[in-house]
C-alpha cells in the first residue's frame, strides 16, 4: 500500500499507472501517463514521411511540418 502523503503528492487515485526502477539504489516511483495523456502529447507530431539519407539527414522542403517540429524549443 502506497501511504496517503506519497499518492497526493504524486496524484496518484485508484486505476493509475505506476511505474517502478531502481537507480543508485533507490526506488524510483513514477505516475505514467494515461492514454487520454498520450493521445494528446502525440496529436502534436508530425505524421508526414520523413525520408533520411545516410548521413541521418532530412530534407526540410520535403517534410516542412516535421521540420518545424524539430525546430521548436
Amino acid at each position: 500500500m502506497i501511504p496517503a502523503a506519497v499518492r497526493k503528492a504524486l496524484n496518484i487515485s485508484t486505476g493509475d499507472h505506476l511505474g517502478f526502477s531502481v537507480n543508485d539504489g533507490q526506488l524510483v516511483l513514477e505516475k505514467l501517463p494515461t492514454a487520454l495523456e498520450w493521445r494528446k502529447l502525440m496529436a502534436n507530431i508530425p505524421s508526414e514521411k520523413v525520408t533520411f539519407d545516410e548521413n541521418g539527414h532530412y530534407d526540410p522542403e520535403k517534410a516542412p511540418e516535421f521540420d518545424e517540429w524539430m525546430r521548436e524549443d
